[in-house]
């Protein structure tokens, strides 16, 4: 072999003679074939596969495109790089382009998902925040929409950063399509396949305009903000209970009662004794039913407060109990003897009646019966006369 030979071996090893793709990722969308400094050779065979289109770039702008096959590079089977590059026909010198190839399958269970909760102005509940997330699928119905629009504008080839891209895009549509839905926050969940079907058709032009198909979009879940959702399941309790503002305090002292019972010493610390609950109890139905408040009977606030009203009519509720910090009452004379004898209230609970100073142990009020302070002693026998 001459030197000629071994020059012309070395140069037409820089040539590319076969341009394909060996897709072994399974998820990548848009791939650039590894030109460099090599140089295609002219007559070179391009192997197109199933599932993927091959488009000619020619100083970043799209020229030839192919779908699956195999062809040899001809002037005549690449006429728009032929015209860019002002081949003449027959040119048979090596060239260079750029070549991508694109991935056309169907990719599925993509995710999206709110990265920062999206403001909507519910009718019930006003300004919210919600959090959302669900999947959607789609594929390139248009290489080179997609390489004008994404690749060679954004300079995006990676699945990743084209993913991202789209995750914005549906995000900002999404959160239109979901307000003008006009669907109330208590509802969503229940319209979760109306919402999909109206995101789909609001996003399917947005994806045409990069050169992608939108076959399926699903919502999974729409989230409410935490304080909302606990409003919500209060709202559930109330329901029950029939919704009205008296019921909801019964709720709440109920609630109440549960949490001081689970504290041993915290109610035997106010002056309840054994039967705290059945006495906190009656004393909150009284309360919450209006029953037996007499004009003038409040009880003042607990001790440090003012205003002592004008005493009740003869044989009204009067007695009023301060028991951690809350007042109950008010009670008759025979239903606070009633609780002092059965050791439900504890002879040291403070207590108040109309015509009294201030709040004092129920010991000093000895028309209650309480242990106040002890006889004396009788005297001896036989001592007078």
């Amino acid at each position: 072999m001459g030197l000629l030979d071994n020059i012309k071996k070395q140069i037409g090893s820089q040539f590319i003679e076969i341009l394909e793709w060996l897709d072994d990722s399974g998820d990548t969308l848009v791939w650039r074939f590894p030109v460099y400094n090599q140089e295609i050779k002219m007559g070179a065979r391009l192997v197109v596969r199933e599932n993927q289109a091959a488009l000619f770039v020619n100083e970043g702008k799209a020229a030839d495109l192919f779908a699956p096959g195999t062809y040899e590079l001809t002037t005549q089977n690449i006429p728009i790089l032929t015209t860019l590059r002002g081949w003449k026909y027959g040119f048979q010198s090596p060239f260079k382009a750029e070549v991508y190839f694109f991935n056309t399958r169907l990719f599925t269970d993509l995710k999206w998902g709110t990265a920062n909760p999206v403001m909507m102005r519910d009718a019930e509940f006003g300004m919210i925040r919600l959090r959302a997330y669900g999947t959607y699928a789609m594929k390139i119905a248009d290489p080179k929409v997609f390489f004008e629009t994404v690749v060679g504008t954004r300079g995006l080839t990676a699945t990743e950063e084209i993913v991202g891209q789209l995750r914005s895009t549906i995000l900002s549509r999404l959160s239109d399509a979901i307000a003008e839905a006009k669907i109330a926050a208590l509802d969503l969940a229940a319209h979760y396949d109306e919402l999909s079907a109206a995101g789909r058709q609001v996003l399917a032009p947005e994806f045409g305009s990069y050169g992608l198909e939108l076959s399926r979009f699903f919502i999974e879940n729409v989230s409410l903000p935490e304080e909302v959702e606990k409003a919500i399941d209060q709202r559930s309790k109330l329901g029950v209970l029939g919704d009205r503002l008296g019921q909801y305090t019964q709720m709440a002292a109920a609630d109440a009662i549960g949490t001081a019972a689970a504290n041993p010493g915290g109610l035997a610390g106010a002056g309840v004794g054994v039967g705290a609950g059945v006495a906190m109890g009656q004393m909150m139905g009284q309360a919450m039913a209006g029953a037996g408040t007499a004009p003038g009977a409040a009880a003042p606030p607990p001790p440090g407060a003012a205003a002592v009203p004008p005493p009740p009519p003869a044989g009204a509720p009067r007695w009023s109990l301060a028991i951690g910090g809350a007042t109950y009452g008010p009670y008759t004379d025979e239903q606070m003897k009633a609780m002092l004898a059965a050791g439900q209230v504890l002879p040291n609970a403070l207590a108040w009646r109309p015509g009294a100073a201030g709040w004092a142990p129920l010991s000093a009020y000895t028309e209650l019966g309480a242990p106040g302070a002890a006889p004396p002693p009788p005297p001896p026998a036989g001592g007078a006369g």
